[in-house]
């Protein structure tokens, strides 16, 4: 027995009902969503020879321990998509990595420092010169503040001590040397920090590895500290040398004055009197001893007149009387009769 018309509809009617609601869902999820599978991030597996030591010739650069230094400031091939030339070099201070294009968007990642002298510095510049071990002149204001380094104001000699490292790379913007330069450092482990001085620092032997690469002449471009393509040439204005306060002299005391003034009016005593001249006291004359008178006949002598006493004066004291005569009669009272 055939079914009624509206009974074998239904069935029909209920399967476009789910093909409708399978189409409804589909077009709220993506159907490569359910296939996506997050993996995880790789480490970043850096040879070991990259950091082994090295020699010129000249000097020797130690090996570093690769696991000691941050995975991001390691050198290692990355993509990197820019619009200018192959072995261009891009520097980012604020992420302290230095960039060297290499073209189909790959580019050299090596880490670096930024040293005062560097950070604020913005533009274009290019590679005028370079140099091995070179020589390093503190600047007097690095010498204002560490005056310990006024042994090398005419230079350090290059070495494995010295500051700018093995290689330095000179740079110049519109034809003038405003002192910037890529350089190594022998503390490696200032890299991926901010430096007290310097301009950009390198791993010694990341460049050496740069140093090999640049020919001269090629552009550099250094990014703003917002990471930012550059509008212009930006030079901060050097740091003010603070200099040392000198002592002031000491205020000289004035001497109290002595007031020969005698009491105000109303508080009573007499006016002293005018004080009198000095009395200069001359030394005394010294005194001049008598002359012996010579013996009578009987053996006694007249007394000597004593002599007279200096008096305080400036004058010399007078002269000493003449001897008396002598006596041939024994004296009378004292005086000679024969006389």
């Amino acid at each position: 027995m055939p079914l009624p018309a509206f009974l074998s509809f239904r069935p029909a009617m209920t399967a476009a009902a789910a093909l409708a609601a399978a189409l409804l869902l589909s077009a709220c999820v993506d159907p490569l969503a359910t296939m996506a599978v997050t993996q995880p991030e790789q480490p970043i597996v850096t040879d070991p020879s990259i950091y082994a030591a090295r020699s010129d010739g000249q000097f020797s650069v130690p090996a570093l321990p690769v696991e000691q230094i941050p995975e991001p400031y390691r050198r290692q091939e990355v993509a990197y998509q820019s619009g200018e030339a192959a072995g261009t070099i891009i520097i980012d201070p604020s992420q302290r990595v230095l960039y060297y294009v290499l073209g189909n968007g790959k580019a050299l990642r090596y880490g670096i420092a930024v040293g005062a002298e560097g950070f604020g510095w913005s533009g274009e510049a290019v590679v005028a010169n370079k140099k091995t071990w070179p020589t390093w002149t503190p600047p007097k204001e690095m010498i204002a503040r560490k005056p310990e380094l006024s042994k090398w104001e005419n230079g350090q000699p290059g070495g494995p001590t010295n500051p700018l490292g093995a290689r330095a790379i000179y740079l110049t913007s519109n034809g003038i040397d405003y002192g910037y330069r890529i350089h190594g450092t022998p503390d490696w482990k200032s890299i991926g920090r901010n430096a007290s001085s310097g301009c950009f620092r390198m791993i010694n032997q990341d460049v050496m590895d740069l140093f090999d690469r640049v020919k001269g002449g090629e552009k550099v471009i250094v990014l703003t500290t917002a990471g930012e393509m550059p509008k212009g040439l930006t030079i901060p204005k050097p740091p003010t040398v603070k200099k040392k306060a000198t002592p002031k002299p000491a205020a000289a005391v004035p001497a109290p004055e002595l007031s020969l003034k005698g009491p105000p009016p109303g508080l009573g005593g007499a006016a002293p009197a005018a004080s009198a001249a000095p009395v200069v006291v001359a030394p005394a004359a010294p005194a001049t001893p008598a002359t012996p008178t010579p013996a009578a006949a009987t053996g006694d002598a007249a007394p000597a007149a004593p002599a007279p006493v200096a008096p305080v004066a400036v004058v010399p004291a007078p002269a000493a009387p003449a001897p008396a005569p002598s006596c041939i009669v024994p004296l009378v009272a004292g005086v000679c009769p024969a006389n």
